[in-house]
């Protein structure tokens, strides 16, 4: 992901200084003891003698009494000449004399700025690199592989406060590209800073929101550090709504967990949507599939039959974990005004064993429903280190996309 090539904008740059520099010699307004060498550079480098050509720029640069022009003209051409031969230090330094001259100005000068960035980097001193790469930048110039060229600067020089903050900048008015989120989130683990990782991972979800990336902050929400096994159904939840749930184990277990939680419906959803995708339903394990999915037919008919009863239940007790659960119930079933209002007043009579599950439960019922800022403000509140509050911040990345 992370290479050292020049990028195409650098490489075109140095052409145009190539072409330019032809141009600069014809002029009659250097004297014979600089003209003559140079001009013998200038057929050494159209017969590909860049040693030799080189050595004529010296030659011409040895003489006494040079004029700023002089100077211009040997530092141009020992430039263009230098980029030809591959010498990316000597071809920089060069035209960041021709730069500092003030001879040009506009976009010409902007693409030597853009040159001597491209230049540094590729003779890999990426100080210099990202020094002018952020002048390019600074100075009016928009070209985006100058950006990452920046980006890249840093990282390289394991600078990742200055990694994070060019591409922070990107944010004003344009979307941060992939691979500049790719580079602040590589930049992070090679230092060992997980907060710093998972910060970045979080913002390429946002903007490039790949399977692979959500995978990578799932699995390390449930490495941390005291994050509790019985949000494994929400951690299943979230996902199967980011394409995380491929396996007949993965269906298996949710569907499993759904029934145990007292969800038929969403275990009965699960384990369709595992037939649908065909990871249930064939092979060696096929009897096992369907003796699940009678299974969950069952406590789903079941749970129907005593909806009434459960539903009146719930309404005279005295906490509410009763009304969140017959509240989701509704929701998945697709009743989603019915239920979403069971489940919030349940939460506002209290009592609840955990009601921080029960908020990050009704947030996600929320969003699954399409009442996305009611569910993005519920999750706002969500709080706990016990993984709750990670889950709550990863539902709501989801939700804001949406």
């Amino acid at each position: 992901m992370i290479g050292r090539n020049l990028p195409r904008t650098g490489a075109f740059a140095v052409a145009l200084f190539l072409s330019c520099a032809a141009p600069a010699l014809a002029q009659n307004t250097v004297r014979p003891e600089v003209g003559k060498p140079l001009q013998a550079a200038e057929s050494l480098y159209k017969a590909k003698k860049y040693k030799e050509a080189l050595a004529k720029v010296s030659e011409a640069d040895a003489a006494s009494g040079k004029t700023a022009f002089e100077t211009y003209t040997i530092q141009r051409t020992r430039g263009s000449i230098a980029a030809a031969a591959g010498e990316h230090e000597t071809a920089a330094k060069a035209f960041e004399a021709v730069v500092a001259s003030g001879r040009s100005s506009g976009a010409e000068q902007l693409k030597m700025v853009q040159a001597v960035a491209g230049l540094y980097y590729q003779a890999r001193d990426y100080a210099k690199a990202a020094q002018w790469a952020a002048r390019f930048q600074k100075e009016g110039g928009s070209d985006p592989a100058m950006r990452t060229l920046l980006v890249q600067s840093y990282f390289l020089l394991n600078d990742c406060a200055s990694v994070s903050r060019a591409v922070g900048e990107a944010d004003n008015g344009r979307r941060p590209t992939e691979q500049e989120l790719q580079i602040l989130a590589n930049c992070y683990n090679k230092q060992k800073d997980s907060t710093g990782y998972v910060s970045a991972i979080e913002r390429l979800v946002t903007f490039y929101p790949k399977k692979e990336y959500w995978t990578d902050l799932l699995n390390r929400v449930q490495r941390k550090n005291g994050f509790s096994d019985r949000l494994s159904l929400d951690v299943f939840r979230l996902k199967l709504a980011t394409g995380n749930v491929n396996t007949a184990g993965d269906y298996l277990e949710m569907a499993q967990l759904a029934l145990q939680a007292g969800f038929p419906a969403e275990a009965k959803s699960i384990v369709e949507k595992g037939y649908a995708a065909k990871a249930l339903g064939s092979g060696k394990d096929s009897e096992r599939h369907q003796r699940l999915r009678d299974l969950v037919q069952k406590s789903l008919d079941e749970s129907l039959k005593a909806r009434a009863q459960a539903e009146k239940d719930a309404i005279a007790d005295k906490a509410g974990t009763a009304l969140v659960t017959v509240g989701y119930n509704y929701v998945v079933e697709g009743a989603a005004q019915k239920g979403l209002a069971f489940m919030e007043q349940g939460i506002k009579k209290g009592g609840l064993k955990r009601p921080e599950d029960s908020k990050l439960l009704l947030g996600v019922a929320q969003i699954q429903s399409g009442a996305k800022a009611r569910g993005l403000q519920t999750l706002k509140g969500v709080h706990g280190n016990d993984g709750t509050a990670d889950l709550a911040r990863l539902w709501t990345l989801l939700g804001q996309r949406a």
